[in-house]
């Protein structure tokens, strides 16, 4: 009797619980008061593992059911059955005769409530609604499971307990115990059968979840079209044929930077803000490991040729803006913006010619073309929405690859933990944080904060986002805030270690900011404290990849828009004929 109590309580009841099974090898009537609440606690510890089943279905307030339930014949009596107090009838519902659990889990059969639908093929909001019914169905059975275990529990105690029931044998005993083991072995193989219901169910929730995301995506944008100037709450995208969903890809970004491939410098690159190029200034930059300087020339457009004097090295950048040509402060020799050397003072005038390159000035912003096939015929648009006022630009030199520090603009799901002194101060941490977008594009909406966010190739983050109240950025989507923040970063690759940051912020309100004074200085400061919180994090990343780590080993899915980011950037330099995620045309 001994050993076969232990076996029934060998799944974590507390020990005080066997070594009482003495006092069932005894006539005594005696038995410790305490035993039914050790038995209580001892169970408690045997369906632990069951409730894990019971607690993700009953976690979630969604419908579903298209799981087939097996009819289970559970009469009273019958063993290898939900047998003990004819839990299950015949249509699996709860009899007459319930445990006192029983109204905690008296949750209706959803099976009845399905819907039906004719044809072969369901819409997207019709696969959504079946999947949302398998959930119901998952949190209906694994509430039958548990209600199961715990009538057995409360069948152990009544076999156990001399004050619960009346004086059997020890031979009975046995009998029954036997019995109930086998009942309550195969209720926790029902349980895991449960368990893996629920996973299934989950994961086709998950999946058309994301197929609907992309249809309200589509509708949503093709809702408000604006053609003349796009944006990532406007800009209209088309859906790709929609496939089953493929395995997780994995990314391997480790090591140090290797060198940039050629094919990444064919692109217009902003490089610097239009204010900051007067007539008799110079602007020194690095791009892609080379040094260069802009300046304005006669025409008082701008030009970009190498930081470099043909004659002795020396800086350009050093020197002066003199007539429209650049001097070197060494020997004063001076070039124009196609680089061609135009003075040589103390001598003969030699043909010589430094590197430029295709310079360009639009909406407020000088951009260059650093690679070697023929420009583009267009520049994109960085401009912010109609309405808004552009309230600060500054330009930043940070010591992080380009790469790192565009996979941290574009996740929003750090803020509440990164940036708690500054913008995201009171944040509350969402139970699940996501980024929607279209199956093809490079742009969308986070939920539950209401910023769109787009990334514009080669290197551009644009976001707008809403103000609903100081410190609360969530509950409302764009469009239902009444004012709003627009935000442009471009991270120009100057090394393979160091970055030029471009940030530019617009309002759509509070224009009488614009003048105050000193208040560019007030944007800096909070700029770089932003930013301050960020690189912390970001020169941590760089140091552990170079030294061989992976700083994308578990993408996750608010990881998204950097994900294709990098699956971008890996097909620009491998040379794909046809770049993912890009507009169709």
């Amino acid at each position: 009797m001994e050993s076969t109590f232990l076996h029934v309580a060998n799944h974590g009841r507390p020990a005080e619980i066997a070594r009482s099974t003495n006092l069932l090898s005894t006539k005594k009537t005696d038995f410790p008061l305490s035993l039914s609440l050790s038995l209580s606690l001892g169970f408690v510890c045997k369906v632990t593992n069951a409730m894990t089943a019971f607690a993700t279905a009953a976690a979630l307030s969604l419908p579903n059911s298209l799981f087939r339930s097996s009819k289970l014949n559970c009469k009273k009596g019958v063993r290898g059955g939900f047998g003990v107090f004819a839990v299950l009838g015949e249509e699996g519902g709860l009899l007459d005769k319930k445990s006192t659990w029983g109204p905690l889990f008296d949750v209706e059969d959803p099976r009845s409530k399905m819907p039906k639908f004719k044809g072969k093929f369901l819409d997207f909001y019709q696969a959504l609604e079946v999947a949302r019914y398998d959930i119901q169905y998952c949190d209906w059975r694994a509430r039958q499971d548990l209600l199961t275990i715990m009538i057995l529990h409360e069948k152990v105690v009544e076999v156990l307990n001399p004050l619960a029931r009346d004086y059997k044998s020890i031979g009975t005993m046995k009998k029954e115990l036997a019995e109930l083991q086998d009942e309550l072995a195969q209720a926790h193989r029902q349980v895991h059968i449960s368990e893996a219901r629920v996973a299934t169910a989950l994961d086709k929730l998950a999946y058309m979840e994301e197929l609907v995301n992309d249809r309200l995506l589509q509708d949503r944008n093709q809702a408000e079209p604006d053609p003349e100037s796009p944006s990532p709450s406007t800009s209209t995208q088309s859906l790709d044929t929609v496939k089953r969903k493929s395995p997780r890809k994995n990314l391997n970004v480790s090591g140090p930077v290797q060198p940039y491939h050629p094919r990444l410098k064919n692109f217009w690159y902003p490089v610097a803000f239009s204010t900051d190029l007067k007539d008799d200034t110079m602007v020194p930059i690095d791009c892609f490991e080379e040094s260069w300087v802009l300046f304005r020339g006669k025409d008082g457009k701008p030009g970009c040729v190498r930081n470099t004097c043909a004659h002795r090295a020396c800086p350009l950048h050093l020197g002066s803006v003199n007539d429209g040509r650049i001097q070197c402060p060494y020997h004063g020799w001076e070039y124009s913006t196609d680089g061609k050397c135009e003075k040589m003072p103390s001598t003969r005038l030699l043909d010589v010619k430094l590197k430029s390159l295709p310079c360009f000035e639009q909406e407020g912003m000088i951009w260059i073309w650093p690679g070697s096939d023929p420009p583009a015929a267009s520049l994109p648009s960085l401009q912010p929405p109609p309405g808004f006022q552009v309230h600060a630009e500054i330009v930043m030199e940070l010591p992080v690859e380009h790469g790192l520090l565009l996979d941290n603009l574009l996740d929003l799901a750090h803020a509440p933990f990164t940036h708690t002194s500054t913008f995201a101060k009171g944040w509350t941490v969402p139970s699940l944080v996501k980024f929607l977008t279209p199956a093809s594009g490079l742009q969308g909406y986070w939920d539950p904060y209401p910023i769109d966010m787009e990334f514009r190739p080669p290197c551009m983050v644009l976001s707008t986002i809403g103000i609903s109240k100081p410190g609360k950025l969530e509950g409302q989507s764009t469009r239902e805030c009444t004012t709003h923040l627009h935000q442009l970063h471009v991270c120009l690759p100057s090394s393979r270690q160091k970055t030029r940051l471009l940030y530019r912020m617009s309002l759509d309100f509070a224009a009488v900011l614009k003048h105050i004074p000193f208040m560019h200085y007030l944007w800096r400061h909070f700029a770089e404290q932003v930013l301050n919180e960020d690189l912390r994090l970001v020169l941590g990343q760089q140091e552990r990849m170079i030294n061989g780590a992976n700083v994308w080993n578990w993408p996750v899915s608010y990881d998204k828009l950097g994900v294709r980011y990098r699956l971008w950037r890996d097909a620009v330099e491998r040379g794909a004929k046809q770049l993912p995620f890009e507009k169709s045309t």
